[in-house]
């Protein structure tokens, strides 16, 4: 027996139609077919029915049947294992003694990489790729192209560079002609080429992600937006700071790592009280949500820690008056006492005072 199983991996006949899956039988598929090409003309799967009813009907030496069997919406893995239950379903629905084989019929490689699953189960005689004669016309390149473009999420990838490219020679011509600085061509260049990046590292959702923070942090009374604010200020001055030692602190003829010396020196309690003001931000805000630890507090006292020994070994590799190895040693033994002080004091707290216990244990 010979099994015609039409494959619909994205699942638009069980989205689009009433019709349940999988659809048993050339007059079920025919009035699936009928369904979902009233519902969406436009949908391949609709040539994917009617071809499996066209094989159907010229196979007249032979017993044959016909199926749809539908994945997910999703198109991944869950729908490759729901197209193998629904192919389990159809065979056990065959009421035949004979040897069952398929010929499989899909619209393109996506739906065929469902074929190891169906082989799995019944043996794969052969598989029809249905393409549609228009696709290969001129006309119908005109709408295809229409309808990429009317989708809004196409539309902006494609032709906000494009329009992009296109005005950088005039913006170029015109800041000539008005006498602004030849750097607006390398702006604009700028612009797109950070767009272009955005886009192809998908990083457009983590903007959108940060703005969404940002403006839910402004209305829920969050502490640490206005402290990360801070911060980033401080660790601004901090880099102004490291800069302004490299120029007092070292000369030409100084190594590789006497500048990075000076610039830590110059930087260092500046980013360090960033950090301080980042972290109390950021247990303030745990602690009026409810979400307290003790061992949240670790977080400055480890920021002063590692500050103090940054201070320390960049003073001495920068040969100052006070940096001697003493000096060395003093901001290197305080640092790690400080760490270790803090991380076992706070966490005999949390075991003695532990935050949201349950009243029920004992």
């Amino acid at each position: 027996m010979l099994l015609i199983l039409c494959v619909d991996l994205d699942d638009d006949l069980g989205r689009k139609t009433s019709f349940d899956t999988p659809v048993v039988g050339r007059d079920a598929v025919e009035s699936a077919a009928v369904a979902l090409a009233t519902a969406d003309p436009e949908d391949s799967d609709v040539n994917v029915c009617f071809q499996g009813i066209h094989v159907h009907d010229n196979i007249d030496d032979e017993s044959v049947e016909v199926a749809v069997v539908t994945g997910t919406a999703k198109a991944d893995v869950s729908a490759n294992r729901k197209v193998g239950e629904e192919v389990d379903t159809v065979l056990a629905s065959l009421s035949t003694g004979e040897d069952v084989k398929a010929v499989v019929v899909t619209d393109g490689a996506q739906d065929e990489s469902v074929l190891p699953v169906i082989r799995s189960r019944v043996p794969i005689d052969g598989v029809r790729r249905v393409v549609v004669r228009q696709a290969q016309d001129l006309e119908s390149m005109y709408y295809t192209f229409k309808q990429v473009l009317a989708d809004p999420e196409t539309r902006g990838t494609i032709l906000i560079p494009l329009g992009i490219l296109l005005l950088i020679y005039p913006i170029a011509i015109l800041a000539d002609v008005i006498g602004l600085p030849g750097s607006t061509f390398g702006v604009i260049s700028a612009l797109l080429g950070l767009y272009v990046l955005f886009r192809g590292l998908g990083l457009e959702d983590t903007i959108d992600g940060a703005l969404e923070g940002i403006r839910v942090g402004l209305f829920s009374g969050r502490v640490q937006l206005v402290t990360y604010v801070v911060a980033a200020a401080l660790v601004v001055v901090g880099g102004v700071g490291g800069l302004d030692a490299i120029d007092r602190l070292t000369d030409a003829d100084s190594g590789a790592i006497q500048p990075v010396a000076a610039f830590v020196y110059g930087a260092v309690q500046w980013a360090a009280a960033g950090g301080v003001v980042a972290a109390l931000g950021r247990i303030t805000d745990e602690y009026l949500a409810g979400g307290f630890r003790w061992r949240y507090l670790n977080a400055p006292f480890y920021v002063v820690a590692i500050a103090i020994v940054l201070h320390g070994v960049s003073a001495f590799f920068l040969s100052l008056p006070f940096a001697e190895l003493s000096y060395l040693a003093v901001t290197l033994t305080t640092g790690t006492f400080l760490g270790v002080a803090s991380t076992l004091a706070f966490a005999v707290a949390e075991q003695r005072y532990p935050r949201n216990r349950d009243p029920e244990v004992t």
